[in-house]
């Protein structure tokens, strides 16, 4: 994996045991805990991250101190060592202060898609333009036309945790819902093709503005607040209304493929699917995050590890065999 920043240093999910190192990593958690002994005071833990992924951190000696100085958030620089606790890779911190801001590339800190976003985006503009239908054509324009909404939708990811849940990842879900569509739309010719493919391109238009990405992935107040499905279609209610003549019919259908792509109540859609292209849009949205979720849970597994761990929102633990998948490394980059 090659790093942004020439001063990166290794990532964490390429050490080794016995490794010692110098690097910039993210904190995305810090703790202080006792040790067994009360008379030995505290020890700090810490969950490092960067592109690669995580690692468990501590520090043994003055963590008092240093969990003064560090902040969740922070990017810091480390020496440390590997080692194994447990069967577990985790990072003996030996010297750790918060990073300056010219000695690290964000991009670094958090996990991106393994795929060119530039080359992404080019599939989903190309797309857009062969949307036949002149109102839906415009519509989707009003998005994919606008430079500051392409600038975000370059790096947003599709998710906090569930899935796609990296840099480039809402541009990794739109390619995948397209390449999917063409087959749905080949195989189920009543489908109206141009109609699903809006639907596609504009259902997660809200996550530029439910999502912040910088040195951690989270949600913004009005995301916790509000929600991507309701911003999404306040977001794309107010381009229609800027645009002459867009037939009223036309526009409740789109705006109720918004509203129930995620299908069920309890999974935040105001509606459930009515319309074709809704229950299709909703089938290949879950298929996508699905698979992506999956395939994250798996790779997150330890060299070795044929089950993944418990996975509190999906209740059940993945498996994936006696040996590693075939998967070229590209792919186990993400």
């Amino acid at each position: 994996m090659e790093a942004f920043h020439p001063q990166k240093g290794p990532f964490l999910r390429e050490l080794t045991p016995g490794e010692g190192f110098i690097g910039f990593y993210v904190i995305h958690r810090k703790q202080l805990e006792p040790f067994r002994d009360p008379a030995r005071g505290r020890y700090l833990t810490l969950i490092l991250g960067d592109r690669s992924g995580q690692r468990v951190a501590r520090v043994w000696e003055d963590a008092e101190t240093v969990a003064e100085q560090v902040a969740e958030g922070m990017v810091v620089k480390i020496q440390g060592e590997a080692e194994t606790f447990q069967d577990r890779l985790q990072i003996r911190v030996l010297r750790i202060r918060p990073a300056r801001e010219q000695e690290y590339d964000w991009r670094d800190m958090l996990p991106a898609s393994a795929r060119d976003p530039e080359e992404m985006l080019a599939e989903v503009l190309d797309a857009a333009e062969r949307i036949q239908n002149p109102h839906l054509r415009a519509l989707v324009a009003s998005f994919y036309g606008d430079e500051a909404f392409l600038d975000a939708l370059r790096w947003a990811p599709a998710g906090r945790k569930v899935h796609h849940a990296y840099l480039s990842g809402l541009l990794e879900h739109l390619t995948e819902m397209l390449a999917l569509a063409d087959r749905v739309v080949a195989i189920y010719p009543q489908l109206d093709a141009d109609l699903l493919i809006t639907g596609i391109l504009l259902h997660d238009v809200g996550k530029v503005r439910e999502i912040r990405w910088e040195l951690d992935i989270d949600y913004t107040d009005e995301g916790r607040l509000i929600g991507h499905i309701v911003l999404g279609d306040e977001m794309v209610a107010q381009a229609i209304a800027a645009l002459p003549d867009f037939p009223a019919a036309l526009a409740l259908r789109v705006r109720h493929m918004l509203l129930a792509h995620h299908s069920r109540y309890e999974w935040g859609s105001p509606r459930r699917p009515q319309t074709l292209e809704a229950i299709a849009l909703a089938k290949i949205d879950d298929l996508s995050a699905q698979i992506n979720r999956f395939w994250l849970l798996l790779q997150q597994r330890e060299v070795g590890e044929t089950w993944t761990p418990y996975d509190r929102l999906l209740e059940r633990r993945l498996y994936a065999g006696e040996t590693d998948l075939n998967v070229d490394e590209e792919s186990q980059q993400r």
